[in-house]
């Protein structure tokens, strides 16, 4: 039983490491597509507001990505 738990928990992480993969994936085309948008025209408001959360982040997920894995070596 406790093999089966493990094992369901490791299944979840694996999930879970991929949506945040396919969720960043989908965020950088969309900043890639609100930019080419922003060359062409003015952006909506809505569309810039979505075009900066966005870049947030993004940055704020790798900002907590490196110091989620690399923070010990900065200690």
């Amino acid at each position: 039983m406790l093999k089966s738990i493990v094992e369901n928990v490791k299944l979840l992480e694996n999930i879970y490491e991929i949506s945040i993969a396919v969720l960043l994936l989908c965020s950088i085309f969309s900043v890639r597509l609100l930019k080419k948008k922003k060359r062409e025209r003015k952006l909506s408001s809505c569309e810039f507001a979505m075009y900066i959360i966005i870049r947030i982040a993004i940055f704020l997920w790798l900002a907590s990505f490196l110091l989620i894995e690399y923070g010990t070596y900065l200690v």
